[in-house]
């Protein structure tokens, strides 16, 4: 008989990188972290580790109609190992699933040719089935242990113990582009090619950057996360492989069947001197191509999110909104609506998946066209990262200023949404806006980060 889940207070800290150093080398550790104290917006902080089974799902060849929702209905029915019965408790996760769902996923859930190059060989999909977790409420100050007793007593174990000792992060070598700036032009050009002929009203078009590394790359989200830390940021790690996230965008929420997301659409770099960044900021909100940008993703969201809400629930509250974060200013929307009972959340990922925010519109023409233009697959970069509550709740990210590690190697994308009157020059720009921190961060010796 399994043991019933308990929830136990613990001592709150201000952010999670403490607790979750001494996990971070314990089989399947996972931190789903809000950023805070620095980071605007987020509230809870999820660590966990030792799963008891990881699925993972590799491939990415196109699926036939009956099989696109395959993956998805694979992790509902390994949630469904979980007993349901749980305490009556208001916190966001009570066990369940985390990982990642790699932006390469839409190959078998969309009819996508599948034609980019393989880079970082992760596994489409992987997500352990956790019984328990650490979960810190930022907003009340409080944090909990969510476990049975047997498996709190392993975790307060683990959590007595000392980190181990690790190699300190370093590049090995410079972050390289995949493609120059005349081929990101080209294939821009491409792109505009499209738009005029009608196939696409915009395309988020990305390149991507890659370095050599060595040592914990634990440290090396660490860096990045002083560099620019941010409300929907995670970390997972594995083997030579992992994913550091420090995304600002939420993708798709879910509690007592009340749904949202959060598109971003509209970019423009913070300035240096308060008048200067007050003068970006204001071009931002007055632009009529990127709020059109952040309007079309809308439309796309309300469309996806109509596909499993209840009908007539679908509406949006908030409408290219002004959010600032540590490199950029950013326009951000929210549509929400009501989940049908006759569908779970996994089917509402499913549904929306892969957010249109880094597609373009329409979604499946947008994705085919990535596909013919970018020259590697885009891995778990513009995926999502997230977890799945066995009450029904979720939440999850869009992969974006995210770090994939494959091999010795480190791979970070910058895009942006492309329109009719969108300038080459500019969009090039500002891709390189978006990662060129996390680029000179991770360049950074541990020294220097000590001396900042």
């Amino acid at each position: 008989m399994t043991s019933p889940l308990e929830i136990t207070p613990l001592p709150y800290r201000t952010s999670p990188l403490e607790t979750f150093a001494v996990l971070r080398h314990r089989p399947g550790a996972v931190l789903l972290d809000s950023g805070r104290p620095e980071a605007p917006g987020g509230r809870y902080d999820i660590l966990s580790s030792d799963p008891l089974e990881t699925f993972e799902l590799s491939g990415n060849s196109p699926a036939t109609a009956h099989e696109r929702s395959a993956p998805f209905q694979a992790q509902k029915a390994l949630l469904e190992r979980l007993p349901h019965v749980v305490p009556d408790s208001d916190l966001p996760f009570l066990g369940g699933l985390i990982g990642y769902w790699s932006y390469d996923l839409g190959q078998q859930l969309e009819p996508i040719p599948g034609n980019a190059t393989t880079v970082a060989k992760l596994p489409a999909s992987r997500v352990g089935l956790y019984d328990w977790a650490i979960i810190q409420d930022h907003q009340r100050h409080e944090a909990w242990l969510v476990a049975s007793a047997p498996r709190r007593a392993q975790v307060l174990a683990w959590l007595n113990a000392s980190p181990p000792a690790s190699e300190t992060f370093r590049l090995t070598g410079p972050f390289q582009p995949e493609q120059s700036r005349d081929d990101y032009l080209a294939r821009f050009d491409a792109v505009q090619h499209y738009i005029r002929a009608g196939d696409c009203y915009q395309i988020n078009l990305a390149q991507r950057f890659s370095a050599p590394y060595s040592g914990d790359l634990w440290h090396a989200y660490c860096r990045l996360r002083r560099a620019t830390p941010t409300p929907f940021a995670g970390f997972i790690a594995w083997g030579d492989q992992g994913i550091l996230s420090l995304s600002p965008e939420r993708f798709l929420h879910c509690a007592d069947g009340h749904v949202e997301t959060r598109p971003i659409k509209g970019t423009r770099p913070r300035g240096h001197t308060d008048a200067e960044d007050q003068a970006l900021a204001e071009a931002l909100t007055s632009s009529v191509k990127d709020r059109a940008e952040n309007v079309m993703i809308v439309d796309l969201l309300r469309n996806d999110l109509g596909r499993v809400c209840r009908p007539g629930s679908v509406r949006v509250p908030q409408l290219c909104a002004l959010e600032s974060y540590a490199n950029v200013h950013h326009l951000v929307s929210v549509v929400t609506g009501e989940l049908d009972a006759a569908h779970s959340p996994l089917d509402l990922l499913a549904a929306a998946f892969p957010g249109g925010s880094i597609t373009g519109a329409p979604k499946v023409r947008a994705m085919q066209i990535i596909d013919e233009l970018e020259p590697s697959e885009r891995s778990a970069y513009c995926g999502s990262l997230g977890y799945v509550d066995v009450r029904g709740r979720m939440d999850t990210s869009i992969a974006i200023r995210t770090a994939v590690a494959d091999a010795g190697r480190l791979h970070l994308w910058g895009g942006g949404g492309l329109v009719a009157d969108s300038r080459g020059d500019e969009e090039y720009t500002e891709t390189l806006d978006k990662i060129r921190h996390l680029m000179q961060s991770l360049a950074t010796s541990e020294e220097q980060h000590h001396q900042e």
